[in-house]
């Protein structure tokens, strides 16, 4: 049997119903966010899909989790406020890697920002040598791909951002990171040093850890 995306057979009411039932079970059943195209396949050519993520959401107000945009599609994540109980009761995120340098957050924070980008240019920003290893280990993560080859000479590789960082920290796009004029009020970044081959970040000193970039979670979710 050929799957009925339409249902023109319901009345509008149940038929609505129905493309929310489908939307939030494939959301649901799916471990990597959704794209706007793959729900596509599932409602009517008429169905407004912002509409039905909105009445979704709606619904969930006031349970532990909630559904986000992020990496250009949907995911089901549990609100920030009930991790503390998710690991008490069953390890989840205990066995976390190795939360990031202060080095490596700061190169992936760069790269968000500047990609594409190669190494090279890194190492100008930073005033310092970027180690392969550093950029290994964000590649193992997922966080960073290759990007086009550079113009220059030798046509170094350039790095890029990837669909798991903006899984991982949250953000839907590109355009959901952090304002730059933001970060320069709050201290931790000044464009126009960065832009001229200088990182005057003062905590950058040594590789203590700062965690998984928190400042990067602007649904506050997990």
């Amino acid at each position: 049997m050929s799957f009925d995306a339409e249902l023109a057979q319901l009345p509008p009411e149940l038929r609505w119903r129905e493309w929310m039932g489908r939307v939030e079970a494939v959301i649901f059943a799916s471990p990597v966010p959704v794209t706007r195209e793959a729900l596509g396949r599932v409602v009517g050519r008429d169905c407004n899909l912002d509409l039905i993520i909105d009445d979704i959401r709606a619904e969930l107000r006031g349970r532990p989790y909630d559904l986000v945009a992020v990496a250009g599609g949907w995911q089901h994540r549990t609100r920030q406020s009930f991790t503390d109980a998710i690991q008490v009761a069953i390890g989840l995120g205990t066995t976390e890697p190795k939360p990031l340098s202060q080095t490596e957050a700061l190169v992936l924070l760069c790269i968000g920002y500047f990609q594409p980008i190669t190494r090279g240019e890194l190492c100008r920003f930073f005033g310092k040598e970027i180690s392969r290893d550093v950029i290994g280990h964000l590649r193992s993560l997922g966080f960073i791909a290759a990007g086009p080859r550079s113009p220059q000479p030798g046509a170094p590789y350039t790095y890029v951002t990837t669909r798991e960082f903006l899984s991982h920290f949250g953000f839907n796009t590109l355009g959901d990171l952090p304002n730059m004029e933001a970060l320069e009020d709050s201290g931790l970044l000044s464009k126009e040093r960065l832009l001229a081959g200088e990182f005057p970040l003062a905590f950058m000193e040594g590789d203590g850890e700062v965690g998984d970039l928190e400042d990067f979670d602007p649904e506050g979710e997990a």
